[in-house]
């Protein structure tokens, strides 16, 4: 049995819809990655602290990358089984998805790549199915599934 599998991704959420002749199932996967801390407020801190209560920049860009690749691996780990791969997003994500699709022998089964808004799950399996000309007939049978 073949699955193909089309995902929208950015640095929030991923949404993965893959698609087989038994029908489909939609998966959500929220990635924990925040935003940069960065300071905030009117004043600048001051003090002999000030150092420990912000952290360097390099120390959080490692800390944001390593939750990135532990959120990527996550969506990888979904879709390691598909046979075919369509990646749609709006930025970053797709390109630093593919990088470790790559580091993981998977990145010969990428079948495209589009940049696109933000998108519903809905929308993602219309993409899929127009990508892989999958009849509609399919779309009944949708299953959802969420994974943090």
């Amino acid at each position: 049995m073949k699955t193909s599998v089309g995902l929208w991704i950015d640095h929030r959420k991923a949404m993965i819809v893959a698609v087989t002749n038994k029908g489909q199932e939609a998966r959500l996967i929220i990635s924990k990655v925040e935003k940069h801390p960065s300071r905030s407020g009117d004043s600048p801190l001051e003090g002999p602290y000030e150092s420990q209560q912000v952290p360097a920049s390099d120390s959080r860009q490692r800390t944001f990358t390593a939750h990135l690749n532990i959120y990527y691996d996550s969506v990888i780990a979904c879709i390691r089984d598909a046979q075919a791969i369509l990646i749609l997003g709006p930025g970053e994500a797709k390109v630093e998805l593919k990088k470790r699709l790559k580091k993981n022998n998977l990145d010969g089964r990428i079948v495209g790549m589009e940049t696109v808004d933000k998108m519903t799950v809905h929308q993602v399996a219309a993409s899929v199915r127009r990508h892989f000309s999958i009849s509609d007939s399919c779309s009944r049978r949708i299953r959802f599934g969420q994974h943090a």
